[in-house]
């Protein structure tokens, strides 16, 4: 499974970069699916709407679709353990159709990821400490970077794109 994190603290820009990356990727073939970590209470569904209302009336879950797309929102029942990452990309790769995913955020799980990080957060460096992370994008050259990690500037996409595509296509750049 083609999966690729994209992590850091908040406010780093792991949303721009995201977003930004997507078209590239498809440019380069890719059908790239999106996995994002939530607050624990987040409600995608809006207030209001019919499938919000069958939610709160006590359905396990809602299905809306039409001839464009079509969304599922599934309650987890008490005492359900959140999905794993790789639940989420099983998902997204066999219902989604998608052959590479990102997943933006999940900064703990152990998975292949890119660590956002910019300066002036003064956060620590997440990569430091974590073997899953193969690159940094930062805006600035971090204290204390592993050596044997590549650096990124965060407006390159394009460079990241490519060392992305060729760790999945197992091509020389990918590190």
């Amino acid at each position: 499974m083609n999966l690729m994190g994209i992590a850091g603290w908040s406010g780093s820009g792991k949303t721009i970069l995201v977003e930004r990356l997507i078209p590239l990727l498809r440019a380069d073939g890719w059908r790239v699916g999106v996995a994002k970590h939530a607050h624990h209470d987040f409600d995608p569904d809006i207030a209001g709407k019919d499938s919000h209302r069958f939610r709160r009336a006590g359905a396990c879950a809602a299905l809306a679709g039409s001839s464009r797309r079509w969304a599922l929102i599934r309650e987890l029942t008490d005492g359900e353990e959140e999905p794993d990452i790789w639940e989420h990309a099983r998902r997204l790769t066999l219902e989604g159709g998608c052959d590479l995913i990102l997943a933006e955020g999940f900064k703990r799980a152990a998975i292949p990821k890119l660590e956002v990080w910019r300066c002036e957060l003064g956060r620590p460096l997440l990569s430091a400490e974590d073997l899953n992370f193969v690159g940094v994008v930062a805006d600035s050259p971090p204290p204390e970077m592993r050596a044997d990690l590549p650096l990124f500037s965060p407006e390159k996409t394009g460079e990241i794109a490519a060392f992305i595509s060729a760790r999945f296509r197992g091509g020389a750049d990918a590190g």
